[in-house]
């Protein structure tokens, strides 16, 4: 049986002749952006002289040189620290405004308000928090008799932008864990009670079953934005000579284009992000056919 309505006779021509800039601009932005960048990816460029071809030779350096190194170990780095804690963190955020309390409306905008204000914006409002010298947190700590902290140095900064960078995802993951709570029945939880499951029996063994589905599409979310963090570490930690106390990967491509206008290298780092971030998806969608409840 077939459902939906077809476009039939004259309407056929105006569905692909309004579709057709959606069709261009899929063509040419997006496939023709990732071939180009393939291309790039074999060939010296500096985008004043021909490109000329280098073979492996940008790839072979991403294993070389220890700069690229450090930024892919970096970016690994945050992600095993920032996808756990959005995802933990979000969930038991979500699992408290689904509750039935007073005010519960202004709670939510209020963790939901980071997702949608301006990054720049909250990366200048952090940077007057984790300042050294007139920064809000070390003025709680001498005013605690204690000393101050560089927060944003280097044996610190990662552990700050992982907050900061928490700190803005909760909202995002609030209100998708949200949608997968509400959908939850009510009866199993009064079947629960009936049994004398206390509320932490609940939650691990009808709440966190139910809501897998919901778990699944924010870790992915989660990694893929991990992969790609730049707005808040380049705010935050860049210096003086336009590098960075926590370079990442989506750095790096940014400083080998634009600073030594290194396309070539840039291009390989950005297939190399490509291709592992598409490893971890097969492998989460391999994890799901296995632990992920839709039923």
């Amino acid at each position: 049986m077939e459902y939906g309505l077809r476009p039939l006779g004259r309407e056929k021509f105006w569905l692909f002749a309004l579709l057709t800039p959606t069709f261009i601009g899929l063509i040419f932005g997006a496939l023709g952006s990732v071939l180009a960048t393939v291309a790039l990816s074999f060939a010296n460029w500096d985008l004043l002289t021909p490109p000329t071809w280098a073979g492996l030779a940008n790839y072979v350096n991403l294993f070389k040189d220890a700069k690229l190194l450090l930024s892919l170990t970096n970016t690994i780095k945050f992600s095993a620290m920032y996808v756990p804690g959005v995802v933990i963190i979000s969930l038991l955020v979500a699992v408290l405004m689904n509750r039935k309390i007073r005010g519960v409306s202004l709670f939510r905008t209020a963790y939901f308000l980071p997702a949608v204000t301006s990054a720049v914006a909250t990366a200048l409002v952090w940077n007057m928090i984790y300042g050294k010298d007139t920064g809000i947190l070390n003025f709680i700590l001498e005013r605690l008799g204690m000393q101050p902290v560089c927060w944003l140095c280097t044996e610190n900064a990662m552990y700050a932008v992982v907050i900061v960078n928490i700190w803005g995802a909760i909202g995002e993951g609030m209100i998708i864990f949200l949608a997968g709570l509400t959908a939850i029945p009510r009866e199993y939880y009064e079947a629960a009670e009936m049994d004398g499951a206390n509320g932490f029996h609940q939650f691990f063994n009808i709440t966190v079953p139910l809501i897998t589905p919901s778990i699944f599409f924010q870790t992915l979310i989660s990694t893929i934005n991990a992969f790609q963090a730049y707005d808040y570490i380049y705010m935050l930690t860049r210096r003086g000579q336009g590098d960075s106390s926590v370079p990442v990967v989506v750095f790096s491509i940014y400083r080998n284009a634009w600073n030594f206008f290194n396309y070539g290298g840039a291009s390989a780092q950005a297939i190399e992000l490509t291709v592992i971030v598409a490893a971890l998806m097969a492998f989460y969608f391999w994890l799901e056919r296995r632990y992920v409840v839709y039923e």
